[in-house]
């Protein structure tokens, strides 16, 4: 029965799958035919340690897309109020208002909150351990123990600054130590690091809530517990007339891979993705050297998660559709990005982890989140599977390329 309802669903999807394709290669080739008569200066600041105002404020900006790979002050922006207006769109119930923001639980007010204090807490505390050129990950309570915990604990400000603390206190150091301690000397991404203190911040989170007595789970709601699956269908817009016989809105596959660049931020929506997507997309053309920490191929960085987001919704499309919600988002901010940064970009890295990263890293995620308590949010399954994917993906395209094989 499973193979009736995916086989033909998948083939349904196979003329937006290669348009899609098709425009991120065009896209590509566009992006590298104009670079060479872009500007390109030295990119915003590795770290803001010793500098003013202003940098900071340009180095928070940017931790609020660092989940992609962007870091840039215009991509947060971007994020921010494309964000903002999808979620008044989602509140009016307009029709143009995509996939609700939040998963819609009408929470993003709160999941802002808590996730922005936690991030300001984060570059509070653990500042000094930056220098004018040392990076450290503080952008990860953003996307992490925050947000997470409001969703599942619903709105309030007990809620939010005890999510705000809980991320602050147990995911920035976390990750900073994996980063300096074990990336740095196996020489492997740091993104291994920034995951791996998610997790690990989370689980002891969420352990540490179910002890404070202010903290009370709200009833779950009749989809099952709050979090990333609370939609009942593909397309949580239930007023929008079917696309096609399956029930799919029309275009749905472009707009769940688009939908996907928000989910590291529990956003989950079109406009926040092409707010932030936008943005990087800005920055760049001021700066060919700013986005991707100055490693200059924002292009096919850009090209391999566009490529992985719709391979992997096209792919998994059966499972969106019996779950309501499935994490394909997981290599678009991992593995796939990583790949192209360690392997200096190229069509045969962009392609090796849009396929091999859509096709491995949802599935894995999904089974470790399954095995949660229901009082953890899924999203720890996404970042463990995140460390998996990338921790072996990487050093597996370097052997590959040393043998002569990429």
């Amino acid at each position: 029965m499973a193979t009736e309802v995916i086989a033909p669903r998948r083939s349904r999807l196979v003329t937006q799958l290669l348009l899609v394709c098709g425009g991120a290669v065009l896209l590509n080739l566009v992006m590298r035919a104009v670079e060479d008569g872009l500007p390109s200066t030295a990119p915003e600041a590795a770290s803001p340690a010793g500098r003013g105002i202003g940098e900071w404020v340009l180095w928070i900006l940017g931790d609020t897309n660092e989940a992609q790979f962007y870091k840039t002050s215009l991509g947060g922006i971007g994020l921010l109020l494309f964000a903002a207006a999808a979620h008044y769109a989602a509140r009016r119930r307009l029709r143009a208002r995509g996939f609700d923001i939040a998963y819609g639980t009408g929470l993003w007010p709160w999941l802002l909150a808590a996730a922005g204090l936690s991030l300001l807490l984060s570059n509070l505390m653990w500042g000094w351990t930056l220098a004018p050129d040392l990076w450290q990950p503080t952008f990860v309570p953003f996307v992490s123990v925050a947000p997470s915990v409001v969703l599942v604990y619903g709105a309030g400000w007990r809620v939010a600054l005890t999510a705000a603390g809980l991320g602050t206190v147990l995911t920035t150091p976390v990750s900073i130590l994996v980063v300096e301690h074990i990336c740095t000397p196996l020489d492997l991404p740091a993104v291994v690091g920034n995951v791996t203190g998610m997790w690990v911040g989370a689980l002891l989170a969420f352990l540490i809530c179910r002890g404070l007595p202010w903290m009370i789970l709200p009833p779950p709601p009749p989809e099952g517990p709050a979090g990333e699956g609370v939609d009942a269908e593909p397309d949580p817009v239930p007023d929008r007339p079917p696309g096609d016989s399956d029930g799919l809105p029309k275009w749905w596959l472009p707009r769940r891979a688009l939908a996907d660049f928000s989910e590291a931020q529990f956003y989950g929506n079109e406009w926040a993705s092409l707010g932030l997507v936008g943005g990087a997309v800005l920055a760049w053309a001021v700066n060919t050297t700013g986005p991707a920490y100055g490693s200059g191929v924002f292009p096919d960085l850009l090209t391999a998660q566009i490529l992985t987001a719709v391979l992997g919704v096209w792919l998994w499309a059966g499972e969106w559709h019996r779950h309501g919600w499935y994490p394909t988002f997981v290599p678009v901010v991992s593995f796939a990005p990583a790949a192209v940064i360690v392997m200096e970009g190229g069509w045969p890295v962009i392609l090796f982890a849009a396929v091999t990263g859509a096709a491995v890293g949802p599935p894995l995620a999904r089974a470790i989140a399954a095995r949660l308590p229901a009082d953890f949010h899924p999203f720890i399954g996404s970042v463990m599977s995140m460390t998996v994917i990338t921790t072996i993906g990487v050093p597996v395209l370097k052997l590959l390329d040393s043998a002569g094989l990429l």
